[in-house]
This record gives C-alpha cells, sequence and structure tokens, in this order.
C-alpha cells in the first residue's frame, strides 16, 4: 500500500496543514525556515514509526501556545487527532478485503496519546441496530405464521426469541462482535420456517445476513490491513559514519544500552549491520590474533573466519563505491576518485578514500558533502535490508551539504530510491527540485504562529520565500538550456511546456511521432516574452522556432516584427493550424480537448461537457474561466500530466492524436 493523502494537526507548529495529496513515488515539500516542514515529516512518522522513535508526547509535542487546553482539562490528548493518512491498496493489500469492498482505500490516524484508529472509504457502512430492526421485525412475524408452538412452554416463537436476543440494544448502536453473532444465530434458527416459495422474503434473509456481516468484515480487514502499513523511516542529516571505529567500545556501549553518541553511534551500528556483522563479533575477532599454531583446526577455522570478514568487508566497499560514484561523479584526471575503502585493524574497523594514485585518507579528511553522502548510503541500505524494506522514506534536507551540481545528479538517486520506497523530502534547493517534477511538489508556509503551518497542493504561497526554490529551480534550468541546446522551440507558458512533454512521451512511446530529444523546451512565461527569448537564442546562433496560442496575445506576438524577422514565418507555430474543427483564439488545451474535458470532470469535479458540446467552436479554457469558479490553468495541466504517468497514446482520441502528430511533425521540420 502507499500513502495517498495526508492530514496533520495539533503537532507544534502544525495547527491544521489541510489535507494534502502525496504522489506514488516522491513528493517534495518546499518552503523557507521555520514554515513547519520538519514537524510535518516528524508527525507523518507517527503513522507507523519504527523501534526506538519516540512517542508523542503532549508537554513536547502538542502547540505550545495551546497547552493550557491540556493542562486544563479543556482538552483530552486522546481525542486530538495528530496525523491521519488514506492509503491507495495495492492487489496483495485488497486480498484482505471481503467480496464488495474490494475498492476500498485504508485510512490510519494516530492520537496525542499514541493510540490509533482506522477505517475503510469507499466501503459499505457498518449497519446500526436501527437500519436493521424494521426487517428482523417482517421477517419474524413471517416465521411466525410457519411457528407451531409444542407442548414445551419454553419454546419461543421468532418474534419472541428476537425480543430476547435484543434486549436492551439501541438504535444507534453498531452491529458487530457478539451483537452481530446474535442475530446470526437468530437467522440461523428461523430459517426453517420461511416459505422457500416466498421470493420477498428470501430475498429479505438474503440481505440480513450480509448486512450482519458488514460491521465483522470490516473490523477483519482494518486489522489485517494495519499490519500491512509500511513502516516510516525518517532520515536526518545528523547521522554521521566515524572513520575511525573502536570495536570492542562500540560493542560495550551497545550491550550497556549506553549509546552515548547518537549521531555517530547510529551511523557506525548500521555500518556494521550492512557488513553482516554485529561489534562483539567483530572485537572477538580482532581479539583472537594467536590461535593455538598447534591445532591446525582451529587455525584453518580462524583464517577462515578472517577472510569471510575480509570479503564481506570487500563486498560492501564495492555497492557503495558504485552508489556514490553514480552521484559523485569524480574527476578523476584531477585526483577526484571515490573508491571508498573499509579495513579491519585489531580492535579498530577504518573507513577510508582511495585517490587514483592509491593513497588512502580517513573519511573525515573530505569534504562535508561527501561524507554526508556516504553516511546516507550506508544508513539507507543497512536499513531497507531489514525492517525497512518497503518502507515510507522522510528525508529532512537531504545533501544540503553537496555542490549544487552533486544535487541534481543526487536528485537522480532518490528518483531510483522512491521506485521501491515511496519518498517524502523536504527542501529548498532549486537543485533538487527538476523542472518536470513541479507538479510532485508542495508549498509549506507559515503566515502566521496562530494560523500554523499550512500545505499548499498548488505552486501557491501568501510568502514569496516559499516559492523561491522553485523559481530557482526554472530559473536555472531555463539558463542551461539557452547555452546548451542548439535547437529550442520557446513556447508561452509552464502548462504549455507540461503539455508538450507529456504528450510527446506518449506518442513517442507508442511509436506514433517522435519529438526529437535534442529540441530544448522553452517555457517564456507570457506570449510577450516569447520575443525576448527567441531573440536572445538566435542571436547565440541556435535554432529556434516559437509555439503561439491563436488568442490575441498569440497575435500581438506574431506580428512583432522582431519575432518575424528572428523566426520568420516557418518558425511561427500557431495552435489553430493543427486543428480538425474550427475554433477561435484557439490555445494548446484545444488540442486535448476531449481528454480535458473528461479529466476535469473525473479529477476535479469540473464539468463543461455540456457546454463544449453546445459550443464547439468556443475555447476551452474560455468555458471552464465562465463556468467554473475556482479554475485555474495550472491545476488542469497537473491533472493532465498525473492522468499521463498512468496511460498510453490509445486512450487520447483519434483527433487528438491527429492534432499533436501534425504539431509535432511541424515543430521537428521547422527545426531541422
Amino acid at each position: 500500500m502507499k500513502i495517498k493523502k495526508v492530514h496533520v494537526q495539533n503537532y507544534r507548529s502544525v495547527i491544521d496543514s489541510e489535507e494534502f495529496e502525496v504522489d506514488f513515488d516522491k513528493t517534495i515539500l518546499v518552503g523557507p525556515n521555520e514554515a513547519g516542514k520538519t514537524a510535518l515529516l516528524q508527525a507523518i512518522q507517527h503513522l507507523n514509526p519504527p523501534e526506538g522513535v519516540k512517542p508523542l508526547s503532549a508537554l513536547r509535542d502538542y502547540p505550545r501556545a495551546h497547552y493550557n487546553k491540556i493542562t486544563s482539562g479543556k482538552v483530552n490528548p486522546a481525542d486530538v487527532r495528530v496525523v491521519e493518512a488514506e492509503f491507495e491498496l495495492d492487489d496483495d493489500d485488497r486480498e484482505y478485503l471481503p467480496d464488495g469492498m474490494k475498492d476500498a482505500n485504508y485510512v490510519l490516524w494516530r492520537n496525542l496519546d499514541n493510540t490509533t484508529g482506522h477505517r475503510l472509504t469507499d466501503a459499505p457502512a457498518k449497519k446500526a441496530y436501527k437500519d436493521l430492526e424494521k426487517d428482523l421485525l417482517r421477517l419474524a412475524a413471517h416465521a411466525d405464521k410457519q411457528f407451531t408452538p409444542s407442548e414445551d412452554s419454553s419454546k419461543q416463537s421468532p418474534t419472541e426469541s428476537l425480543k430476547a436476543a435484543t434486549e436492551g440494544w439501541h438504535g444507534f448502536q453498531t452491529i458487530e462482535g457478539k451483537k452481530a453473532q446474535s442475530l446470526r444465530d437468530w437467522l440461523e434458527a428461523v430459517f426453517p420456517l420461511l416459505d422457500e416459495d416466498n421470493e420477498k422474503e428470501e430475498a429479505r434473509f438474503d440481505n440480513l445476513k450480509e448486512e450482519i456481516e458488514i460491521g465483522d468484515a470490516r473490523n477483519a480487514a482494518v486489522q489485517a490491513l494495519q499490519k500491512r502499513v509500511p513502516v516510516f523511516v525518517l532520515f536526518s542529516n545528523y547521522f554521521r559514519v566515524r572513520p575511525l571505529i573502536h570495536l570492542k567500545q562500540l560493542a560495550t556501549r551497545i550491550t550497556n544500552g549506553t549509546l552515548d553518541d547518537e549521531r555517530y553511534d547510529y551511523g557506525n551500528v548500521c555500518l556494521l549491520k550492512l557488513l553482516g556483522f554485529d561489534a562483539t563479533e567483530l572485537s572477538e575477532m580482532g581479539a583472537s590474533i594467536d590461535p593455538d599454531a598447534n591445532d591446525p583446526e582451529a587455525l584453518e577455522a580462524f583464517r577462515e573466519k578472517l577472510d569471510e570478514r575480509q570479503y564481506q568487508l570487500n563486498a560492501a566497499e564495492v555497492s557503495l563505491t558504485r552508489e556514490i560514484r553514480s552521484v559523485w561523479k569524480p574527476d578523476e584526471s584531477k585526483g577526484e576518485a571515490a573508491k571508498l575503502r573499509l579495513r579491519a585493524d585489531g580492535q579498530y574497523l577504518k573507513v577510508t578514500v582511495e585517490d587514483d594514485l592509491g593513497v588512502e585518507v580517513e573519511l573525515d579528511q573530505r569534504s562535508e558533502g561527501f561524507q554526508w553522502l556516504v553516511s546516507f548510503f550506508v544508513v539507507f541500505f543497512a536499513e531497507a535490508q531489514g525492517e525497512h524494506k518497503n518502507a515510507v522514506l522522510l528525508l529532512d534536507e537531504p545533501g544540503m551539504s553537496l555542490h549544487a551540481l552533486k544535487q541534481r545528479e543526487f536528485r537522480k538517486t532518490i528518483t531510483r530510491l522512491a521506485e521501491g520506497n515511496q519518498t517524502l523530502y523536504t527542501t529548498h534547493s532549486p537543485f533538487l527540485v527538476g523542472p518536470d517534477e513541479l507538479d510532485l511538489v508542495r508549498v509549506v508556509e507559515m503566515s502566521s504562529r496562530e494560523e500554523g503551518t499550512k500545505v499548499h497542493t498548488s505552486i501557491t504561497a501568501n510568502d514569496p520565500a516559499a516559492l523561491l526554490p522553485l523559481q530557482e529551480a526554472l530559473g536555472y534550468d531555463l539558463a542551461q538550456s539557452l547555452f546548451t541546446q542548439k535547437q529550442n522551440l520557446v513556447l508561452e507558458g509552464l502548462t504549455d511546456y507540461w503539455y508538450l512533454e507529456a504528450v510527446s512521451q506518449l506518442l513517442r512511446a507508442s511509436e506514433e511521432a517522435n519529438l526529437s530529444e535534442k529540441i530544448a523546451l522553452v517555457p517564456a512565461n507570457t506570449a510577450g516574452k516569447v520575443v525576448y527569448f527567441a531573440t536572445i537564442l538566435h542571436a547565440q546562433g541556435f535554432k529556434v522556432a516559437a509555439l503561439l496560442d491563436s488568442d490575441s496575445a498569440g497575435d500581438q506576438a506574431a506580428k512583432q516584427d522582431t519575432l518575424v524577422h528572428t523566426l520568420g514565418n516557418k518558425g511561427i507555430l500557431r495552435t489553430k493550424d493543427y486543428l480538425q474543427d474550427e475554433i477561435k483564439a484557439a490555445e494548446v488545451e484545444d488540442l486535448l480537448r476531449d481528454t480535458l474535458i473528461t479529466i476535469a470532470k473525473s479529477e476535479l469535479d469540473w464539468d463543461v461537457s455540456d457546454s463544449a458540446g453546445k459550443q464547439p467552436q468556443r475555447p476551452l479554457v474560455s468555458l471552464f474561466e465562465s463556468e467554473i469558479k475556482e479554475f485555474s490553468k495550472y491545476r488542469l495541466a497537473k491533472a493532465f500530466v498525473r492522468w499521463s504517468r498512468d496511460h498510453d497514446a490509445s486512450d487520447l482520441s483519434e483527433r487528438e492524436r491527429e492534432h499533436w502528430k501534425k504539431l509535432i511533425s511541424a515543430v521537428n521540420a521547422a527545426l531541422r
């Protein structure tokens, strides 16, 4: 199962985050310092924390400004919900759901007193006694007609036995547990008295039997699903692997439970776990240096043990070095080789780094960023092998000590980790947010302490600092594309970029059309700025084309003498030229008119299908703006990007595919 939505309340700086969606692979929380990003991750971890995590405490975790409500007894910690999440179930999870509930999802929450609760969504609700009472009485009355009193006056009629079975029940009480069993027993007793030719009463009996089972079936399902909830693992920047570990001292601290240096000891324990040894075992190997020379079997056993240790150290070296080099990408011509070496020498385990000359230096003599990267991989691989396999990873400001370009490489590592472990991470580094990942971003801000931390699913915030990492990410990527790609297509805005990128990938996968991968897509933010981007790129000697909407802004941009002179008529592409239908002021959205109408209705609850059918020549965006009060081009484009990940080109309408094949062919031709 994977977390789908989460809602944090009443935790430190978070009064009410409001519910926000979580992507099934990775989700990025951005925001300024003191916005509450770390508090969000800490609260989410309490959904199902690993062993050793401190439980929730009203004194420590309840919003301090409201703590007097706890001490005065106005608020009971058992009634304070801290974190709630809805999980999307996979096929294996759904095996635990009874028939009739296979489409349900699972919701889990934790309260301030550390109690948990759960429920199913989109499943039949538990029945209360009042929901069944009338049908029970009618069935009893029918069975009474077939009941023959015996000489034994203690034998009750169906109505009398029903009254006895439900004595003291209230209408609001749910039918589950002993109450469900009582009704099951009663139904079984009256079944022989039912007229088998009476279809109405037979159906009533069957329906009652199903409804009585709902409560216990739901209880059994949520109990089974709770055992399948992934562990939520929070990785902090503070964990480090010590370059020189004294094994005997570490073994003593572990045995005595006195790990006095949590920052390093945790990393050191993870390193030993990764190697497949514990500190005591390695320490004893180091002490057994002089086995009895007169005992060949003892000598051979000792050598076997040393060889096993060295082979495991070497295997760990190879795997860690491979991962580190995938991010670090050292320039060996400058002596930047990054080969990790693990050496066991008596009571010491050394962690060193070897350069291209074969010289080894201790890990703590390398940069802070390199030390962090080594420590991260050690901790992650050690934990992922054990109880944290398939866990949800919560990364708090990962890679902050890495150089900007290495952060960009580490972003790929996070993506790779997220394929097996759903990942949420916080950052205010623009290099850990890809330009194609803005739909994965959740903006975290705190406008005031009274309001507390809020999470925005859309790219919006009252505080400009919250959006700064996104602006910098787009700016950096744009700057790179401006001076590296020889072929460039300038687009009016970011949503156009998303549509073109997503559709081109769908058509490329189906081999219906192939937008050249050498072409850089450059969003200009507005139609008016297209001319500036085109002019700058053209001045660098690059090939440039522009895609403009056929609305008034696009018309004005297309008629600018500078743009026409720079690109020529063939380099200015207009959306209306690739539509089969006549649509005035057509925009990029009209190239996906059929699909976007469907997605808007199913995903965003925006229904303009009737109006679109009656006004086929009216631009789609104009329809949405006039009928949907909260319409946002960004939200619509974001919904399409999500949709495209789970669909292929065949799910587009035939005319949409024709629109886009013509457009992609024109773009390739203009930039050939």
